[in-house]
């Protein structure tokens, strides 16, 4: 199942080598792109195609903390985005409410200092979360690296509302 992290020729963890990464996305995305396959019989165009597409999806995937962490639990038989998992820390819905308040208020008002300072602090938040993530993972507490997932798909969300506000 780790299929994503095999392709890239990484080993299965949550901390990886970003610039590696990248490097081995550019040369697998040249070596199979669908363009070199113009002159090729119509199946290995389709196999291209359908290569292509696995490199992107692979690539986006494992980029992306959040999304790599969920993958890596997927491997690991955890589905952190299970519509039964949806129960958070008291703490965090409160923050969650609060910063949903300020948007809401600063949205309203077009207060881009507001926004942007929202930004920053959900940022901040984010790059905690990473870090809290690759504690999880290296002690092997993937419950609590799950409900970290859910946590950093609630701010990957928020960022994406204030960057549109702004």
């Amino acid at each position: 199942m780790s299929q994503y992290f095999t392709l890239f020729q990484l080993e299965p963890a949550f901390d990886i080598d970003a610039e590696n990464l990248e490097q081995t996305y550019r040369a697998l995305a040249a070596r199979f792109h669908p363009d070199k396959f113009a002159s090729a019989s119509a199946f290995e165009q389709k196999q291209a195609v359908m290569m292509s597409s696995t490199i992107n999806d692979a690539y986006r995937t494992l980029r992306n903390p959040i999304d790599r962490a969920a993958y890596l639990l997927k491997t690991l038989g955890i589905d952190a985005d299970a519509p039964e998992h949806t129960s958070f820390a008291p703490d965090f819905l409160m923050q969650q409410m609060e910063w949903r308040e300020t948007l809401m208020e600063a949205r309203a008002e077009s207060d881009l200092k507001t926004l942007e300072n929202l930004n920053d602090e959900i940022r901040a938040e984010q790059e905690k979360l990473f870090c809290d993530l690759k504690q999880s993972f290296a002690c092997q507490d993937y419950d609590t690296a799950a409900q970290q997932v859910r946590q950093g798909r609630f701010l990957d969300k928020l960022r994406n509302e204030i960057s549109s506000a702004l």
